[in-house]
């Protein structure tokens, strides 16, 4: 599966400009498997998304972009969220322990909302995002460098606030998930791939020049919009 792993909706979002039912459209029309809501500190659209998911035939998995002291971190996996703020080590345990996952979003991102150089210091993370939407190509780049330093998962993922921008980047998952149990059973035991819009490629940071083109030309296609 071709899956958004980042992505937010305006019910719970106030800086998003889409709504549900229109990113399952798009989603749809540029070829993703499913999508991944990650409301800023809220869960509040997970009962919604079960229905939009039923009606529309296609994977929904809501999941929390949470602000910890350090940078924010997506979790999968719970149904409830601790108390704002805590040290991204209390959070990252505290998902581990309700049987959930974290990734660490936009490490290096130039707005002190990322782990940056933390990530040498927790543990538990799942993965890293090292293709994120609304970061640079350097940063993106150092993000995965430490992704594989740590040997965690690779994670790619548009980060969208708009229609424009969903779907920019992916991550192939190789099994089929239908809830978010499977996603996070998936990031556990399986190896996922960062994939760029352009076909769904995968891209390899350690080859630089395989699909370059490919990259530019999306990159184009599709303005980078810092949010």
């Amino acid at each position: 599966m071709i899956i958004d792993f980042h992505m937010h909706e305006r019910t719970f979002s106030s800086d998003s400009k889409m709504n549900l039912k229109e990113m399952v459209r798009e989603a749809k029309r540029v070829g993703l498997d499913g999508i991944c809501i990650t409301d800023h500190d809220k869960y509040g659209l997970a009962d919604y998304a079960r229905k939009i998911s039923a009606q529309e035939d296609f994977p929904i998995f809501v999941g929390v972009e949470y602000l910890s002291i350090e940078g924010d971190i997506l979790a999968f996996g719970i149904d409830e969220l601790p108390k704002p703020h805590l040290e991204a080590q209390d959070f990252i345990d505290w998902v581990n322990v309700r049987g959930g996952v974290c990734i660490a979003a936009h490490p290096f991102r130039g707005n002190s909302r990322g782990l940056g150089e933390d990530l040498l210091r927790v543990r538990g993370l799942a993965g890293i995002e090292v293709l994120n939407g609304s970061s640079t190509e350097e940063e993106n780049k150092k993000a995965y460098e430490y992704c594989k330093m740590l040997d965690l998962q690779p994670i790619g993922a548009s980060d969208c606030h708009n229609l424009i921008a969903l779907g920019r980047y992916a991550t192939k998952v190789p099994s089929d998930c239908k809830t978010v149990t499977d996603l996070v059973e998936a990031l556990k035991n399986e190896r996922c791939e960062p994939m760029v819009l352009s076909g769904y490629t995968s891209y390899d940071f350690d080859e630089k020049n395989k699909d370059q083109e490919k990259f530019n030309i999306q990159i184009e296609e599709r303005p980078f919009i810092r949010m």
